[in-house]
């Protein structure tokens, strides 16, 4: 049950963010039940939009499909179901076909999986993780394919979504319809269930 109730998109009366909020309706196909939360302070909801929209830019370096694995295995290591399905939504919809996506916790062995992406995946579980566990050699294998602009990037998603993994699980968001059938359907015998974030 959602402790804090999200408001609804027709009450913002902020037409910077409502113009940011219907962003997400095109190109997701509703808005996040988070931000629709956040709005009781814009600021907060607009910087955060704003962060999203640098980390997801497609001018990027780094695929955005990846890019939405990269915030899966960081959801996966903070354990946010929310989040968990936004991603799995997300990097479908950005071109991770429903096998790869199905295949995520065993990117490790699944030949689904580049040795480039491998390392990045690998690299997203050990930055989420509590406390860090990137390394030197961690670090070393992660340079090996990607150069410092595109591990910018990828400590980008990292880090937003440490902002949006404490963000829903600390307030139980209510999970939307759309990423709630998704994750069901292509994660649900991998253990994902939508817990406290259930309607």
């Amino acid at each position: 049950m959602s402790r804090m109730e999200p408001l609804s998109i027709e009450d913002c009366t902020d037409t910077e963010l409502r113009a940011a909020l219907d962003h997400f309706v095109a190109t997701l196909g509703f808005v996040p039940n988070s931000l629709l939360t956040m709005q009781r302070v814009p600021a907060i909801a607009k910087a955060v939009i704003q962060l999203n929209r640098a980390v997801f830019s497609p001018g990027g370096r780094v695929d955005l499909g990846l890019k939405r694995l990269v915030a899966h295995m960081s959801s996966f290591a903070t354990g946010c179901q929310y989040c968990k399905a936004h991603t799995t939504v997300s990097a479908t919809r950005h071109g991770v076909d429903d096998e790869k996506m199905a295949a995520i916790y065993d990117y490790a062995t699944s030949p689904l999986f580049s040795d480039a992406e491998r390392v990045a995946l690998d690299f997203a579980l050990a930055a989420a993780s509590v406390p860090n566990g990137v390394t030197d050699e961690s670090y070393r294998a992660l340079a090996a394919h990607w150069d410092e602009e595109q591990i910018v990037e990828i400590l980008g998603v990292v880090c937003m979504f440490g902002v949006f993994n404490r963000w829903n699980d600390s307030m139980a968001t209510p999970l939307e319809e759309l990423p709630a059938a998704r994750a069901g359907e292509l994660l649900g015998d991998r253990g994902w269930e939508a817990g406290k974030h259930s309607r």
